[in-house]
């Protein structure tokens, strides 16, 4: 998973998604806070200025305010809201109610009718944002007006607002999220098709990649099918030299045949046995090597025959063997049952097995095919002694010979496995509880 390129590009987008929406949650919360406080300090210079026009100086210079402000919240102890007006000469004071017997202590005196915003400490220690201005009338007295409100207002706003904001921003990162995952679902679409194209090639079933791809992956396909070109033509001159070679061993070794048969006339039966068996090696290879060239150049994925008809076919030939007439063959097989191969490929894996069994069999040789999760099996088994579990292995390799009396060249079974796994298939051997079985297992395409 963690190798995937969605799940890669997934959660890069994800990842930026939470980082984006998380720094313009903290920006959001940040500028609605500024704009409370604007509204805040607005409000305040409102009654502020109320503050002002309600304040003047008696005839003996006592410092008077004629009336309190309209908001009732000034009125009530510790609410919140506070106002205060100081004498500047004297510094005597009036305060609101709400102030209760405590003062705000107010910072240094801006130039006259300037307005200060400031962030003074409250009655109980508490933060408040407060407007302050300082009046000089015409007599030259002055006196400083201050109107101030609890912050913890300011903080109560804001936390309403981030609760409420929350839930959108979450919506907002999950439908973020849906769509980059949409995006790249579809943007790696075109990789699917590839990977598809790819896969046929594989199984055989195109010698080339056909796929429109974008301009990005274009390139890479077209590299591809260059190689698969230029290795299609490398296998094909290296299959025509082995045909050719194996060909022109053909003939030497006929007249080498022809000379094996002169010496054993002349009573030169050591030498000629010498010469036959160096003989047979190159004839093993030979024959070897003109099984695998009827594969070239290569098998196709669309191959399909109707493995009774084939069996048939097989059985009648071996039926006609001295050792075949001794014994009875059993097709297990529907009339339409077919199997991904070749005819002429199924008939060497078939002739070769069936001669096998019959080579060892004491009675009968059974011949099966059926279907099963996604593949063709098909099996041969005989009733003969089976071959010995140290030597199932050795039974695949080329040219091993398990028994030197029974005619063979050892490399059946050798060229039924090539063949098999040209098919993507797989061949397995065991002894059954009457013989040796002998199952083939081929993928079923599409």
């Amino acid at each position: 998973m963690r190798n995937s390129i969605r799940f890669r590009l997934w959660s890069a987008a994800a990842i930026s998604i939470v980082i984006a929406l998380a720094i313009a949650g903290v920006g959001l919360r940040y500028l609605f806070e500024l704009n409370v406080e604007r509204r805040v300090v607005s409000e305040l210079t409102d009654d502020l200025n109320e503050l002002i026009a309600a304040t003047s100086f008696t005839a003996d210079g006592r410092l008077l305010v004629a009336s309190t402000l309209a908001d009732q919240r000034f009125a009530s102890p510790l609410s919140g809201h506070y106002w205060q007006v100081e004498d500047v000469g004297t510094h005597s004071l009036v305060r609101s109610r709400s102030l209760w017997d405590a003062t705000l202590a107010l910072p240094k005196q801006a130039a006259n009718g300037e307005l200060q915003k400031e962030e003074l400490k409250g009655p109980g220690g508490e933060l408040t944002v407060a407007v302050v201005r300082t009046i000089t009338d015409a007599d030259g007295r002055a006196f400083r007006a201050v109107v101030a409100e609890d912050h913890r207002n300011v903080e109560v706003s804001v936390g309403e607002y981030v609760r409420d904001l929350a839930p959108a921003l979450i919506v907002l990162a999950s439908a973020l999220m849906g769509a980059f995952f949409i995006q790249i679902t579809v943007g790696l679409a075109p990789l699917e098709s590839l990977r598809i194209a790819v896969k046929n090639v594989i199984a055989q079933r195109t010698a080339r990649l056909d796929v429109a791809a974008p301009s990005e992956v274009q390139p890479l396909a077209d590299e591809i099918n260059r190689l698969l070109d230029a290795q299609e033509k490398a296998l094909s001159r290296a299959r025509s030299r082995a045909t050719d070679l194996a060909h022109g061993l053909k003939t030497p070794l006929q007249v080498l045949s022809a000379d094996i048969r002169t010496l054993r006339k002349k009573g030169e039966s050591e030498l000629a046995d010498e010469i036959e068996k160096s003989a047979s090696a190159i004839r093993r290879h030979v024959e070897r090597e003109l099984a695998r060239a009827r594969l070239a150049p290569g098998v196709s994925g669309d191959a399909a025959c109707l493995v009774r008809e084939v069996a048939s076919g097989v059985v009648a030939v071996v039926k006609r063997t001295p050792r075949g007439k001794q014994l009875s063959f059993v097709i297990d097989a529907a009339e339409d049952f077919i199997a991904p191969v070749d005819e002429g490929n199924l008939s060497e894996i078939l002739g070769n097995l069936v001669e096998n069994a019959a080579r060892f069999a004491r009675s009968v040789v059974h011949v099966s095919a059926s279907a099963r999760a996604g593949e063709v099996i098909i099996k041969v088994v005989d009733d003969g002694p089976g071959i010995p579990e140290a030597a199932l292995n050795a039974a695949l390799v080329r040219g091993v010979q398990l028994d030197s009396k029974g005619g063979g060249n050892g490399l059946g079974l050798a060229i039924v496995s090539d063949i098999v796994e040209a098919y993507g298939g797989r061949l397995e051997m065991a002894n059954a509880n009457s013989g040796l079985a002998v199952t083939i297992h081929l993928p079923r395409h599409g």
